[in-house]
């Protein structure tokens, strides 16, 4: 099979643990680009967070961001937007205040969050703010719903770090059953992400394949979450991480090492070696 376009996941897959991407990582991007592949990220992260990455592996590519719900590859010329309207987004923030709870309200130009006094606090802002670019304005208020009711908006990602299972657990049957507009994906225990009904990344992946005229059995896909598993069964080859958790290992066609170990760039010398450039492919006219 002859594969013309590398979806990747950014935590957990391209980063290392420590959030720096190796210099194996970025050769190997390199390296498939040279080869003619499209490459694109598919990601929970905001579009500017996604966009900084993206620019450091010079991936200058239609991104898909706020986990399916914003796809582009400039902020303000999105090819695909969906937003939650600003009556459910105002609702279901009241109802999660309800909770003790952080709850960051995601745009692709700026991040709204209340301020918490989690047992968890430090690791959920490490969560939430990781990555985000300096000009990224991201705002701590006393009260969401408050600053919402003056000032309302409508946005393609809510975050929502829980103190308890219970909580999330709760707060998650009262979502479903309460808005047919919205979709909630949780990603752990404590996490739980909250986009427009029918958003998903392998809805992103989608349309950016419909976009470029490339069907999903034409894709490789790399991820390591539990979210990443449609994209990654969907799709022509779909890769887990040495570090994705059983369920994912289980729905994908080929394992390869952890983010630590540089699994991306032995994935790619493993397999895009072997594929000659698509520029050759069509001139031999083998590919159309």
């Amino acid at each position: 099979m002859i594969y013309k376009l590398l979806a990747l996941n950014i935590e957990g897959t391209l980063l290392q643990s420590n959030g720096k991407l190796h210099r194996s990582t970025r050769e190997a991007i390199d390296y498939v680009q040279q080869k003619g592949i499209y490459v694109t990220l598919v990601t929970s992260r905001s579009f500017p967070s996604a966009k900084k990455v993206a620019k450091a592996l010079k991936i200058n590519s239609y991104l898909v961001t706020h986990r399916g719900a914003f796809i582009g590859n400039n902020v303000k010329m999105p090819i695909f937007s969906k937003k939650m309207p600003e009556t459910i987004t105002y609702e279901i923030v009241r109802l999660l205040e309800g909770f003790p709870c952080q709850i960051r309200l995601l745009h692709e130009q700026f991040s709204l969050a209340n301020k918490t006094k989690l047992n968890h606090n430090i690791l959920a802002k490490t969560v939430f703010t990781a990555g985000d670019p300096i000009f990224y304005s991201q705002q701590f208020v006393e009260s969401v719903s408050d600053i919402l009711l003056d000032d309302p908006a409508s946005v393609p990602k809510i975050e929502v770090f829980f103190e308890s299972k219970k909580d999330l657990e709760d707060a998650q049957k009262a979502i479903s059953n309460m808005y047919s507009e919205a979709d909630t994906v949780r990603l752990s225990d404590q996490r739980l992400d909250i986009v427009p009904a029918g958003i998903s990344k392998l809805s992103g992946l989608l349309h950016i394949g419909n976009q470029l005229g490339v069907d999903l059995s034409e894709m490789v896909v790399i991820g390591d979450g539990i979210d990443d598993v449609d994209m990654v069964k969907a799709a022509g080859l779909g890769v887990a991480m040495g570090n994705a958790p059983a369920e994912l290992k289980l729905a994908a066609d080929w394992l390869t090492r952890s983010n630590n170990e540089n699994g991306v760039a032995y994935m790619v010398k493993e397999h895009f070696r072997k594929q000659h450039p698509i520029e050759f492919l069509k001139k031999m006219n083998l590919l159309k």
